[in-house]
């Protein structure tokens, strides 16, 4: 079952409203899966491109060995990331702008490797979001995803459906499934499956993993 598509102007006034608490109500929550796609970033090294870098909760999961330039289309969020990256903590956050992840201002094969943290399935239209990341991110590198994904069938998968008409006006889809992203992989040769696994200790957030192919001529 492919999800509705949520409405850019619905994911933007959800995340102005929640930027001021941001932190404290999704910090905690989300540790696990933020820490676990950093480490698969961290692993790849170089130049890391952070999609939805949001209020910047992620920076303290990168160091030295990399070099960070987030986006976000959320001004009042990126506006709490300039402040921790004032502090001076972060040297190696070279910048965050704002920017739709639909149309990217960055020149093909910019990145080492490219970070979407409960990002893909806010989007309004994820597959295009994953063909800007595919298209930014050099041959060989790679794109890693953290979210909650769709539980496609059970009590679970009903819950789901039954929450997701509640919660978009929060901007959120509960519903996102896993075959919607493995179907983009498909239809893009160059785009690889490399892992797909649940994130300790509880299994609510998956991460996906992505490669963008060498090609042979290269």
């Amino acid at each position: 079952m492919q999800s509705t598509d949520l409405d850019r102007s619905i994911v933007e006034t959800a995340y102005a409203r929640w930027a001021p608490i941001y932190d404290a109500v999704c910090g905690p929550v989300m540790v696990n899966g933020r820490r676990a796609a950093a480490k698969a970033a961290r692993a790849t090294g170089g130049r890391i491109l952070e999609v939805g870098v949001g209020t910047g909760l992620s920076f303290d999961d990168y160091d030295a060995s990399t070099e960070i330039i987030g986006i976000d289309l959320s001004a009042p969020m990126l506006a709490k990331a300039r402040e921790r990256m004032a502090s001076g903590r972060y040297p190696y956050v070279k910048d965050v702008r704002l920017m739709d992840a639909h149309r990217m201002a960055f020149a093909d094969a910019t990145f080492d490797c490219v970070v979407a943290q409960f990002v893909i399935t806010l989007v309004a239209h994820p597959e295009q979001v994953l063909s800007e990341c595919h298209r930014v991110v050099k041959p060989g590198g790679r794109i890693i995803l953290v979210n909650h994904l769709y539980s496609e069938k059970g009590v679970a998968a009903a819950v789901e459906r039954w929450a997701a008409q509640r919660t978009r006006g929060l901007g959120l889809r509960p519903e996102f499934p896993f075959a919607r992203l493995q179907a983009w992989a498909h239809a893009n040769n160059d785009a690889i499956l490399v892992e797909r696994r649940k994130v300790a200790p509880f299994g609510i957030y998956t991460l996906v993993c992505f490669e963008r192919a060498v090609s042979s001529a290269a």
